[in-house]
């Protein structure tokens, strides 16, 4: 049938959480790599294309948002202080900085998104099943 799951015998699976991450950073399908994850800017397809992976059930809410905000904020902060305490006025500061908060926050809330989907698939949070490949235990 169409609908169901490639057997992770027939898929490359990821080896671990950081290269399932890395897939989902790339905006590609987290468990085969092979298909795109998101079918418009932050809406992930309902079905992978390849693999048949289930991407409808991801619950990644608002965490993205939350990441790319502390990240942005944490890189932009050393900056805004070196501007103000440079003696460039805080108006001057705010037209400058506020544009290049958003672009970046804007940029990485999709790879963001993904790197999150990925995570959740992985540990099997929510409604995703864990799985991982069978070890090939041949002496």
């Amino acid at each position: 049938m169409p609908h169901l799951r490639l057997s992770p015998e027939l898929i490359q699976l990821p080896t671990g959480w950081i290269p399932a991450l890395l897939r989902g950073a790339k905006c590609r399908c987290p468990r085969c790599g092979e298909a795109p994850l998101f079918r418009a800017w932050l809406k992930p397809v309902d079905r992978c294309s390849h693999c048949k992976q289930d991407w409808s059930v991801q619950q990644a809410d608002d965490f993205p948002a939350y990441i790319g905000i502390f990240v942005v904020g944490h890189l932009l902060a050393p900056v805004v202080i070196a501007m103000i305490s440079g003696g460039v006025s805080a108006w001057l500061t705010l037209a400058i900085l506020l544009p290049v908060s958003i672009i970046m926050l804007l940029a990485m809330l999709q790879p963001t998104k993904g790197a999150v989907i990925a995570f959740l698939w992985w540990h099997g949070i929510g409604a995703f099943k864990q799985e991982r490949r069978k070890e090939d235990k041949t002496p």
